[in-house]
């Protein structure tokens, strides 16, 4: 077996992962500038500039949040799941990075802390995954024969629109909060009960200007079914999420720069 990429190797994409415990670690040289609430089933939008901190929380319990990401200044350039996947695993956690499409191809932000297990569930699932896309109405309607409005796909392409941006905007989702994997014998995607509690969360530090947004997915805390003939009355399950950006002391900053995008060439 040959792995795409095997950090334990070295390569060009190592990193200096003290910089960011740096981060984690100085929580008296950041100082709260935002701070918002993603109401259950709701979407929200948000910028985040570079070098600063972003810290999206399970504020009243489990619950899976679906996050999309962009450049701020040209939102042409976007988070990128499938190459995110060959660089960083199914799922994230610290000192992971979440990259973005080409031709940009660079580092968009980076994962400093986790509050979840990292270890793998008795079935091998994992959380924050890169692999299943945010739910959308179009699945509700082919899997459950009904129209339904406030999936993760319509939540987030009504929380960009202030910022002139479409549901054809909305891209693949890190599936926050979520512990999924893939059955063994057949490859099939499941999902197991979010294990997140209240005040659970995950923090990333920003390395371009960014433009957010984050549904808190109809699905709730995936303790019951949403899709299918065996699904239930989800209400109950939902709960908002929290977000908190920080400024980060400068002096913390002093040897970072923003990465560029890979290269400049043209294509043709």
């Amino acid at each position: 077996m040959r792995l795409f990429r095997d950090p334990s190797k070295g390569d060009n994409l190592d990193f200096d992962q003290g910089f960011y415990a740096r981060l984690a670690e100085e929580e008296t040289a950041r100082s709260l500038i935002a701070q918002h609430v993603v109401a259950p089933r709701r979407g929200l939008a948000w910028p985040v500039r570079q070098g600063q901190l972003c810290r999206i929380t399970t504020i009243e319990g489990p619950q899976a949040g679906d996050l999309n990401v962009w450049s701020l200044a040209n939102p042409r350039e976007r988070f990128w799941a499938a190459r995110t996947r060959q660089l960083e695993g199914s799922h994230v956690t610290t000192f992971s990075r979440l990259w973005s499409c080409r031709p940009y191809h660079r580092p968009m932000l980076t994962f400093i802390r986790d509050t979840l297990p990292a270890e793998p569930s008795p079935s091998g699932g994992r959380c924050h995954d890169l692999l299943g896309s945010g739910c959308d109405p179009f699945i509700w309607k082919l899997m459950n024969g009904v129209d339904f409005d406030r999936t993760c796909y319509n939540n987030l392409a009504r929380a960009i629109a202030p910022y002139h941006l479409t549901e054809f905007d909305v891209h693949d989702v890190v599936n926050l909060f979520m512990r999924t994997g893939l059955e063994p014998a057949t490859g099939m995607y499941f999902m197991e009960p979010v294990p997140a509690e209240r005040g659970d969360f995950v923090e990333f530090f920003a390395e371009i200007d960014l433009l957010c947004a984050l549904s808190s997915c109809p699905a709730g805390d995936l303790t019951v079914p949403h899709l299918g003939p065996t699904r239930a009355d989800l209400e109950a399950t939902c709960r908002p999420l929290g977000v908190k950006v920080f400024d980060v002391d400068r002096r913390l900053l002093a040897d970072w720069t923003s990465p560029q995008p890979v290269t400049t060439l043209p294509v043709i």
